[in-house]
């Protein structure tokens, strides 16, 4: 019997079906036996750290899965799930993530004093339901994987039971992902009910064939964004965010702002580009306004925050912004530019958090701006690699990395669709001014305030920490120097799309115009 796996997928075949899911079932099966592992014995400082370092191997096992599929080049036939590049490199985004959490999760609960491997386990079966995320070309795999991605991150959010505000922001999280989610399924429900389908191809089909979206359509459509903007956390559905963020431990926080937003624009940016182009004239004008709104009061409220969490939260929020601005622009291109943007802001997203673990008192949960005071005179290279991060997250050229690029190919992007996106760019360009009050301010008072009278030296971080800090720094310096070689392989992550990216105007009373195919591949 010939085991090999053939080059093309049946995904009507179960065992072809399964062997697509290689990757995901690698996660999954690991998470599995280390749930059991971690209680079989009685939590313990020692239990934590071995099943974390576990789950470090588990992750680099799905990961080297993902290069094998990606170098190899499968592809698949129609079915509920993508095998492309789009797929894996969205992929290997997630499992940086995941594997950059679990390194400052072990150092982070040695300090907090979290003796539960749970919290491991936690991490993989979220990163199993991104990964289900970044596959899904089914509206039903899009909500297992939320689903399954959610309800770890709820857990996760309130896995310090001795902090009241971990319980708060997991309880606000858990209230508000609900709500969230019933708006998702009832999006399902309603483009479900007005094109007989749930896949994404064939509701794209279906869509511009027979005009079978009218009003019904379109307020699906609506009911999914808003569920999608919950989860991405956009303006006005991201009330959330501050408090969960800051209430959760820093890893669980910089795991959130970054790896949960990967995957959660990962599917939609392909639910909206594969089964709703035909829409595309009653959806994007939406889209742009969630940008706008989102890049300006994102930003605006984030020069207000002294507590360094919750600035972070809404810098996470302005971010999100300028992800949409990718979205609108309605092209494979600007899938492409959105990769490449996730994968700098999960750098820098978790380098700025790894700084916060090593600065935060045992018990405090967070840290103020003010105690970043004199940073610079008691430990310099700490200062030096959490101002090369501002900068990137900013955006500004050469010292902040590749930051810079990350922004600039998102406004080539819009730029260069065939709708040009100006008014978004603008507006990208301005409230990226208006972010550098507050981190130039952050590196202002590292190196130019004076420390705190009686204010404690912070304690030396743990090993894997410090290791965080320096690779997500030295990765973001080279890869602004030297930026071509991931650009080419974001280039290659377009999602291979069957479906033309948009259609001719569509008339709300009607059904759709005869398409014109635009998309840019």
């Amino acid at each position: 019997m010939n085991l090999a796996m053939p080059s093309v997928f049946d995904l009507t075949q179960p065992l072809q079906l399964t062997a697509a899911l290689t990757p995901d079932l690698v996660l999954i099966i690991g998470a599995m036996i280390l749930v059991v592992a971690a209680a079989w014995r009685p939590d313990s400082a020692a239990r934590q750290r071995v099943v974390g370092w576990a789950s470090i191997v588990v992750t680099l096992l799905a990961m080297a899965a993902v290069i094998y599929f990606l170098i190899e080049g499968y592809g698949a036939g129609p079915g509920p799930i993508a095998v492309d590049n789009y797929r894996w490199m969205v992929d290997i985004v997630i499992l940086l993530g995941t594997l950059l959490t679990l390194m400052l999760a072990i150092d982070d609960n040695d300090r907090e004093l979290i003796t539960a491997p749970e919290m491991h386990v936690l991490v993989l079966l979220a990163s199993s339901g991104m990964m289900l995320l970044a596959a899904a070309r089914d509206l039903m795999i899009v909500f297992l994987g939320i689903e399954l991605m959610s309800i770890s991150v709820y857990a996760l959010a309130g896995i310090n039971r001795r902090s009241i505000r971990s319980a708060e922001g997991a309880l606000k999280y858990f209230l508000l992902g609900a709500f969230s989610t019933a708006f998702l399924l009832y999006g399902i429900a309603l483009v479900y009910g007005a094109t007989g389908a749930t896949n994404l191809e064939v509701i794209g089909q279906r869509a511009m064939a027979n005009g079978a979206g009218g009003p019904l359509f379109v307020i699906g459509i609506a009911m999914l964004l808003i569920g999608f903007g919950f989860k991405v956390a956009t303006v006005p559905f991201h009330m959330w965010a501050p408090d969960v963020y800051d209430g959760s431990p820093s890893p669980i926080t910089a795991y959130m702002a970054a790896t949960v937003k990967a995957a959660a624009f990962a599917a939609f940016l392909r639910a909206w580009l594969e089964a709703f182009p035909s829409a595309f004239n009653a959806w994007h004008p939406a889209v742009v306004g969630l940008a706008i709104a989102t890049m300006v009061l994102g930003n605006a409220i984030g020069l207000r925050q002294q507590n360094i969490k919750r600035m972070l939260a809404y810098s996470s929020i302005g971010h999100a912004g300028y992800l949409l601005v990718a979205l609108a622009a309605g092209t494979s291109q600007g899938a492409s530019a959105l990769i490449f943007y996730l994968l700098i802001y999960t750098l820098a997203t978790f380098g700025c958090f790894a700084v916060v673990s090593s600065l935060t008192r045992t018990g405090a949960g967070t840290v103020r701006l003010e105690e970043l005071a004199g940073l610079w005179n008691v430990r310099p290279w700490t200062a030096f690699g959490m101002a090369v991060l501002m900068l990137a997250l900013l955006g500004f050229p050469i010292f902040g990395g590749a930051g810079f690029f990350a922004k600039w190919y998102v406004i080539q992007a819009a730029l260069q669709s065939d709708t040009p996106q100006t008014l978004l760019v603008v507006v990208l360009v301005l409230t990226t001014v208006v972010s550098a009050g507050y981190y130039l301010y952050v590196i202002r008072v590292m190196f130019m305030r004076p420390r705190l009278e009686g204010l404690a030296l912070p304690v030396r971080s743990g090993g894997l920490t410090r290791f965080v800090l320096v690779a997500t720094v030295l990765l973001l310096l080279i890869l602004g120097i030297v930026p071509d070689y991931v650009v080419r392989l974001t280039s290659a992550g377009r999602p291979q799309l069957r479906s033309p990216a948009r259609a001719a105007p569509y008339a709300v009373g009607g059904g759709f115009a005869q398409p014109q195919p635009m998309l840019r591949r």
